[in-house]
């Protein structure tokens, strides 16, 4: 066919010439949809952070769009309908559930989930109880008697009034009706005593909390820490103003996950420039630092096969059911 265009039209011949070349750009061109959470949110801001990363590391190769979600759950249900261009993140306990048709997900099995994979994690949500100076209070004993902002919907509420009532705390404390959004304002001028957040650390408004008016954020012992079964994690001594110890607490792991119909060499490029990128991106958000090859372990489902061949190569420790 191009034989002939040539013989008979040489101009156009070249023209095709130059729209295949075109076509090869193009086909190099590696798009992906990354799904995380409100645009709002600090995992919004991660995800437009991997977005710039992947794209300067690749040379504009991989362009990532960053879309807005709702939630977790609504990730992993759209796995269902995605293409093999869709990343999103989730806690793994949600992947778990899916599978299993469990909580949130009962009567909405997929056989779509079955193909959901991990690529890599990213930074956990972490409790933070946060305690003014003011207040005196420097362990769960103490919160008795004070006024608590636990907001309203977000896990971190959630799992605040959780920790309240298996720490013995349930009816003792005043629950402040006031948005998480005001909580720094609230400590300021003494509406509240303390307040619940839940999020990347370290957190901006703890971070601003303890710069303005001084705070105390507790330690969980490790028979509490049993008690929530959750994640142990630590925030090392120096992460907000005036922490001279590091802070014990527990956290909800998050990964990036994909399913079994992205290529292996995206999802092998993907992973490789994201732990390649993250300590730059450390250096212009702090809460990248939490993240290590330690919290691997966290990834409770399988990897991509893709991310697999990078964490192979990387000589990271895998476990079976991770394969």
């Amino acid at each position: 066919m191009l034989a002939s265009i040539r013989k008979s039209a040489p101009g156009l011949a070249l023209t095709a010439a130059v729209c295949l070349a075109g076509l090869s750009t193009a086909s190099a061109e590696t798009r992906v949809t990354y799904k995380s959470a409100k645009s709002t949110s600090s995992y919004y801001q991660m995800g437009v952070q991997i977005a710039e990363a992947m794209k300067a590391a690749s040379g504009g190769s991989i362009i990532v769009t960053v879309e807005e979600s709702q939630g977790s759950v609504q990730n992993v249900m759209e796995a269902k309908a995605r293409g093999g261009d869709y990343v999103f993140t989730t806690p793994p306990v949600l992947v778990k559930l899916a599978r299993a048709g469990k909580a949130m997900f009962k009567g909405k099995t997929d056989p779509k989930f079955d193909t959901i994979r991990a690529l890599f994690p990213i930074p956990s949500l972490t409790m933070h109880f946060v305690m003014s100076a003011k207040s005196g209070v420097t362990d769960f004993a103490g919160v008795e008697g004070k006024t608590i902002l636990l907001g309203k919907g977000s896990f971190g509420a959630r799992e605040g009034a959780k920790y309240l009532k298996l720490f013995g705390l349930e009816g003792k404390v005043t629950l402040a009706e006031v948005e998480l959004s005001n909580a720094v304002a609230a400590l300021k001028n003494g509406q509240i005593d303390g307040f619940v957040t839940a999020g990347s650390w370290p957190a901006p408004n703890v971070i601003e909390a303890a710069a303005s008016t001084g705070v105390k954020v507790l330690t969980l012992s490790d028979d509490q820490i049993a008690k929530t079964k959750r994640t142990r994690l630590i925030i090392p001594a120096g992460t907000y103003a005036g922490q001279d110890a590091d802070i014990v607490t527990t956290s909800l792991p998050v990964a990036a996950y994909t399913t079994t119909q992205m290529d292996d060499d995206t999802a092998y490029q993907l992973t490789k420039t994201y732990w390649e990128q993250k300590t730059k991106m450390g250096a212009a958000a702090a809460w990248w630092n939490g993240v290590d090859k330690g919290l691997m372990g966290n990834i409770t489902g399988k990897i991509h096969p893709g991310a697999i061949k990078y964490y192979k190569e990387s000589g990271i420790d895998l476990t079976d059911a991770q394969m």
